[in-house]
């Protein structure tokens, strides 16, 4: 007996089997600096354990509607209202157990056997694995430094055919930490609107920008997907809460996907979420204070040793460095410095093709870890 098939298309997650490698060697009394994985440092909010406290001893944890509990959702159409001068009716919102299942579901109501979706090259690692997982057909577009890791439309309208389905869209970026000009990300809704396609965005690391403003596609189309959660903002990783905004034609089918296979999301988690959307502005002011000057420290440092970076990243917490001068192959090069400076790096290679010989470093670390860190990624290339 062996896995169904479809196990045998699905690639692994290379940060997370380097964050096993470093658990094991953290486990022999190795001091290793985490670089590598894209989890917030923070702790969350103090109104989140309050709101999630306060529904534990209500006794407010049972099955909430499909959707979501209508407060957290009436939060969010609030939410984006505020922050993007979008009108959201909540019926139009999926509250998921974090943002990955709302990615499946999506991905599930929208895609027929074959349908393409076009996503970037490098792009979040995960994307393709779950188009492939509902027999879609990533179709990548390559995406260069020297053009800020950004789109073109013009690359992006050779890309579509017949079996184009949607455009996808992170902003900010992972692995770049680069955000999408207003304009650009216009031109590229207009591209999707004269082909007669959705857009897809993922802004779950929407409120983690530091220079300039992020957008919603929202605000350039209704003939839109919207992904985002509580992961990063609120620093609500393990808390696993997220959501779905849909165009109308698809809330039933997606509702009945979940339905029958999640039920529905947390009831206490959702009520936590509310709470943060609400209640948390001045922690996560603290918050982007805090990553931006990490952010600008690793840059200076990363480019002192040498590191390619011809476009400053502005959002997330990510600085995706050009190492092709030292190694092209990212993977090999990633081991490397774990085993002999002891810190954690992710390979370009996880992002995609074109993320090759590249290294994506994470700032989501105290600002005393960083510089460790950095310090001995400066010792292992002077030994190179």
């Amino acid at each position: 007996m062996e896995p169904a098939k479809r196990c045998n298309h699905i690639t692994p997650f290379i940060v997370m089997e380097i964050l096993e490698k470093i658990h094991k060697m953290e486990a022999t009394g190795i001091d290793v600096v985490h670089m590598e994985i894209g989890e917030p440092d923070f702790n969350v909010p103090e109104c989140v354990n309050n709101a999630g406290i306060e529904a534990l001893l209500s006794n407010q944890t049972h099955y909430t509607h499909s959707l979501g509990d209508i407060r957290l959702r009436e939060a969010i159409s609030g939410y984006h209202q505020k922050t993007y001068g979008t009108v959201i009716d909540p019926g139009r919102i999926l509250v998921t157990s974090g943002t990955s299942p709302a990615m499946l579901l999506l991905f599930s109501a929208l895609v027929n056997p074959g349908d393409e979706i076009i996503i970037s090259d490098p792009h979040y690692a995960c994307y393709a694995n779950f188009i492939t997982y509902v027999q879609g057909v990533p179709v990548t577009v390559p995406v260069y430094e020297d053009e800020g890791f950004i789109f073109t439309p013009d690359a992006v309208q050779k890309r579509i055919t017949p079996k184009t389905k949607a455009i996808f869209i992170n902003s900010p970026a992972n692995p770049t930490g680069i955000v999408i000009p207003r304009d650009r990300m216009k031109e590229i809704a207009e591209v999707a609107r004269a082909n007669h396609l959705y857009m897809i965005s993922d802004e779950i690391y929407h409120g983690l920008v530091y220079e300039g403003k992020e957008h919603s596609i929202l605000e350039f189309t209704n003939e839109a997907f919207v992904l985002n959660g509580f992961s990063k903002l609120f620093a609500m990783t393990g808390l696993r809460l997220g959501y779905l905004i849909s165009p109308p034609e698809f809330v039933r089918a997606l509702q009945v996907l979940q339905q029958n296979f999640f039920i529905c999301a947390n009831s206490v988690v959702q009520l936590a979420g509310a709470a943060a959307l609400a209640h948390s502005d001045k922690e996560t002011q603290i918050m982007r204070e805090t990553y931006n000057r990490r952010r600008v420290y690793m840059i200076e440092r990363l480019r002192q040793m040498g590191f390619g970076l011809v476009t400053e990243p502005t959002g997330a917490f990510y600085v995706f460095v050009n190492a092709k001068h030292i190694s092209t192959d990212s993977y090999a090069l990633a081991l490397d410095i774990l085993e002999k400076a002891h810190v954690g790096v992710t390979p370009g290679i996880d992002f995609g093709a074109n993320g090759e010989g590249y290294l994506r470093f994470s700032y989501a670390n105290s600002m005393e870890n960083l510089k460790t860190g950095l310090d001995r990624v400066e010792g292992y290339l002077k030994k190179q």
